[in-house]
């Protein structure tokens, strides 16, 4: 606790020291993000007259770059990317059409994983970790389900339903929604305005009116975007190529965002018993990755510090680790070769205020079961 209570003294120092933003820098990192994006989609097209393989081979470079265009679009939520908060709003918007995700829908939601981040009663990631006792009440089939829809091998999948499938389906469905009831209520009310009927319609897609128009403008963007590529390449290769890539990436990012607070023995506790900082340097995991895919993730792999404070810029991350180095010397590593162990941890056990993995989970039943 000694560690803790050092850090939270040094975390003004540490936040002052690194928090401001740098346009120059950002202005760099989009640069070198959408431009090699834009030759690659080029380079797509040109390929498959000679080999698919190569189309193939293609479409893996777009999966990365997606995947870092993903993290840029999480750091303009945070309003950190760029100085200028015109600037994050701009470009946040443009990641979020090229990924298929409303950005600015999107931070609302991430924000609150960052205000309770550790607090698995508030918050329990993008797949709901059930915790010990939910998972014990479950069936046979029940928990088979619940282990199959976590594996690894169906990150892909997840990547294509999170940011191509829900985002449409959300607006549309509840675009339809929206209007069947104001004219419903216009029907049964012809006295009351149009907007006061609005006004009485309880949307599950978004909270606000910005919301909705800003998942209205990234469709109507993503759209027009979808068409023009089908022209300049053909649908069939277009759509191809995007929805492999764009899956790919996504599920990167599920996954990536996953073994960041879900590993062996995370901290994990309640509302009563949660403190931020914990959280953030015990709850949070520093992945230990090679510098290129640093860079296609935009150090998002210091992930401790970003959880103490996400105002402090990706490209300031590592500087930041280097100098204040012996603050995080607790905070769980994880390379590489760790990581398909540590997304078996899919498990919250309220009682120990820790992530297990399903093995450890029957073996503390059978322990319980022996005499």
């Amino acid at each position: 606790m000694l560690s803790i209570l050092e850090l939270k003294r040094r975390k003004r120092e540490l936040i002052e020291r690194y928090s401001t933003a740098d346009d120059w820098q950002a202005a760099i990192q989009v640069t070198t993000t959408v431009v090699p994006l834009a030759l690659l989609w080029w380079a797509a097209g040109a390929s498959y007259r000679i080999s698919p393989w190569l189309t193939v081979a293609v479409t893996a470079g777009i999966a990365l770059f997606s995947l870092r265009v993903l993290v840029l679009m999480h750091e303009c939520g945070h309003g950190s990317l760029f100085r200028s908060a015109f600037l994050n709003r701009a470009m946040g918007f443009l990641f979020g059409v090229f990924s298929g995700m409303p950005q600015y829908v999107w931070s609302q939601h991430h924000d609150f994983h960052h205000s309770n981040n550790g607090n698995w009663e508030k918050y329990r990631g993008p797949l709901t970790t059930q915790s010990v006792r939910e998972y014990g009440d479950m069936s046979a089939a029940q928990q088979r389900q619940y282990r199959r829809a976590r594996n690894f091998l169906m990150a892909p999948l997840g990547g294509f339903v999170y940011l191509l499938l829900n985002p449409r389906l959300t607006w549309l469905k509840g675009s339809i929604a929206f209007v069947v009831h104001v004219v419903r209520a216009k029907w049964a009310n012809p006295g009351t305005t149009l907007r006061e009927h609005a006004d009485t319609f309880e949307a599950r897609g978004w909270k606000s009116s910005r919301e909705y128009w800003h998942m209205f403008w990234n469709n109507v963007a993503l759209l027009a975007l979808w068409a023009a590529m089908s022209w300049a390449m053909g649908p069939g290769l277009f759509f191809a190529v995007y929805v492999a890539s764009i899956s790919l990436a996504g599920g990167a990012g599920i996954a990536l965002f996953t073994v960041q607070h879900n590993f062996e023995h995370a901290h994990a506790t309640d509302s009563a018993r949660w403190d931020y900082d914990v959280g953030a340097v015990r709850g949070t995991s520093f992945l230990i990755l090679p510098a290129p895919l640093n860079w296609f993730t935009a150090n998002i792999a210091y992930h401790h510090i970003h959880h103490l404070s996400a105002k402090i810029p990706n490209y300031a991350l590592a500087a930041c680790h280097r100098e204040f180095a012996a603050l995080f010397a607790g905070v769980p590593r994880i390379n590489l070769a760790q990581i398909p162990r540590a997304l078996k941890c899919i498990l919250w056990d309220e009682e120990a205020e820790r992530i297990i993995s399903v093995a450890e989970y029957e073996r503390q039943q059978r322990g319980r079961s022996q005499p």
